[in-house]
């Protein structure tokens, strides 16, 4: 495969402090598709939950913002960890940490700003979403390990970066139940593929560092295992939808995000690494689409 990073250093970024320019790389704002993705599944259960609009829409303002800056801590906590492998990975090798930009007392400095402010937005929550958002943060410290243990990092990625949809859930219904179980996993199940999708950037150098993915694990098998695990999500997703009480119109319109599915899976090409990140991107629009069926469901 060429050499290729995910990386953007141009663009608004350039424009900062060079200081500033490599915080903002260290907790990927020139990247905000993680953001997005961190932040759909939340969507997904706050709308599933049916609550009046003004109090959709406050716990959606909170989720956005809180899904920018937990990514962005996870981000730091992933280049804390992985700083010796980004070295060896052609497109990490540029990352903040690993290139020496920022050092790491300075990253932890950041971390902890971004965990205080990550506190304050919990605070706004019911007292059950509270103590579940805290819960998670062991999730976040630990995937980073998971691919230095298991072939299976992109699952552990899914019940971390999934946590969204579960914590959304209980935001909005204030308690746990079927309907709890079933969105956190259809967002693991959805994380799974689309971090097999990612993780194929880095194969071959992962590969020669020893470092374990679903992507290589099922290498040319990877179409398949995305098929399977796409069809999933669906299921998931429409079970969801019904223990929520949802109309027919939810039912035909996931007609839609299975086709968003079913294209990214005809379309794959695993080595390809720039055509893998746009496939990946692309499940933002699987995610709004998702979230304008359980709209429609609602009406």
């Amino acid at each position: 495969m060429a050499a290729h990073t995910d990386i953007v250093a141009t663009g608004w970024v350039a424009r900062l402090p060079r200081g500033l320019a490599a915080y903002a790389l260290l907790a990927r704002l020139d990247r905000p598709i993680g953001a997005w993705l961190l932040f759909l599944p939340g969507l997904w259960s706050i709308l599933l939950g049916g609550l009046p609009p003004w109090p959709t829409l406050r716990l959606l303002a909170l989720f956005a913002l809180g899904s920018v800056v937990m990514r962005s801590a996870g981000c730091v906590v992933n280049d804390m960890w992985d700083r010796d492998l980004d070295r060896r990975v052609t497109r990490t090798a540029g990352r903040p940490l690993a290139a020496g930009t920022l050092r790491m007392r300075q990253a932890a400095g950041f971390l902890l700003a971004l965990l205080l402010l990550g506190l304050l937005i919990l605070l706004q929550l019911n007292p059950h979403a509270q103590a579940l958002g805290a819960a998670s943060l062991l999730l976040v410290g630990l995937y980073p390990l998971a691919k230095r243990v298991t072939w299976w990092p992109q699952l552990v990625m899914g019940f971390t970066f999934g946590f969204g949809a579960p914590l959304g859930w209980v935001a909005a219904t204030g308690r746990f139940g079927p309907g709890f179980w079933t969105i956190y996993g259809a967002a693991v199940l959805w994380d799974l593929y689309f971090d097999t999708i990612y993780a194929h950037q880095d194969r071959e150098d992962d590969a020669l560092i020893g470092v374990r993915s679903t992507a290589r694990l099922f290498g040319p098998r990877t179409r398949p295992f995305l098929a399977l695990t796409a069809a999933a999500t669906i299921a998931a997703l429409a079970l969801a939808g019904a223990l929520a009480g949802l109309s027919a119109a939810f039912f035909a319109a996931l007609v839609l995000p299975a086709g968003l599915l079913a294209w990214q899976v005809w379309r794959l090409d695993i080595d390809d690494p720039a055509g893998c990140l746009r496939l990946f991107r692309a499940n933002r629009e699987f995610g709004l689409a998702v979230g304008l069926a359980i709209l429609l469901g609602r009406m």
